[in-house]
């Protein structure tokens, strides 16, 4: 069992999730996943603040070693208020890519700064990622979950759904340029010093919006992250060639 995330890199607020893998000898039995969703339904009616913020997975041995689309198969809860626990598969759709990427970046955190709970060192689990593909795991999550947003940009209307968008699409244009993984507050850092100036207000924003994730986003904000989007998906993929969504043009 193992903590990663931001309680692993030291940037943990009372805003933050709390992240978790569990890593197993085989998939799961059916009965053995009842228990769990049973377990994990108890522990979201205690009384303490992070009994809903728990956001982990239970993967196989031989899945989490390196990815293969055909055995990537896992047992995974997201925080918030009703979740349950689920089963999750990648496929070779837009939206699956996207989840790939996030597969990629979670071993990747795993490898690099995981904390044991139980068992041994994550690096003996976990095959080493290379910058390269981080970038691509960022690409695809560009790719795939802002889709949903530019489609429907219902999706961002709560003020955490926005400020975790706009933070997110931070880390994931680091990665891009650098080929790294960093926190949300140092990535948003390096956005206001290295973007143009007309981000850093929205930027600010977001950080005062996850402290209150139940507000209704302003108008505003929902547009400028939908135009910040738009201004990654234009300016950041130097080496890939794709069809942009808020242009229909070759980028």
């Amino acid at each position: 069992m193992y903590l990663y995330g931001s309680l692993a890199s030291g940037d943990f607020d009372r805003e933050s999730d709390v992240d978790y893998v569990v890593v197993t000898t085989d998939v799961l039995s059916d009965n053995l996943f009842s228990a769990l969703d049973a377990m994990h339904t108890r522990i979201a009616t205690m009384d303490s603040w992070c009994a809903t913020q728990l956001e982990g997975s239970y993967i196989p041995l031989h899945t989490l070693r390196q990815y293969d689309p055909v055995r990537a198969l896992h047992i995974h809860i997201d925080r918030g208020w009703g979740e349950r626990l689920h089963r999750m598969k990648m496929d070779s759709d837009l939206l699956s890519r996207a989840w790939w990427g996030g597969w990629v970046i979670l071993r990747e955190n795993l490898r690099e700064c995981g904390i044991t709970l139980a068992g041994p060192p994550p690096q003996t689990m976990i095959d080493p990622v290379s910058p390269d593909d981080l970038r691509q795991a960022a690409s695809a999550i560009l790719h795939g979950w802002t889709k949903q947003m530019l489609d429907n940009p219902a999706e961002i209307s709560s003020r955490g759904y926005q400020s975790y968008t706009v933070l997110t699409l931070c880390r994931i244009l680091y990665t891009l340029e650098h080929g790294a993984v960093v926190s949300k507050p140092v990535a948003a850092k390096w956005a206001q010093e290295n973007l143009d100036a007309r981000w850093s207000p929205l930027i600010d924003r977001a950080w005062v919006g996850r402290q209150n994730p139940g507000w209704k986003a302003e108008s505003d904000d929902v547009s400028g992250t939908l135009d910040l989007i738009c201004y990654i998906l234009q300016t950041s993929l130097r080496n890939a060639t794709f069809m942009s969504p808020c242009n229909g043009e070759a980028t």
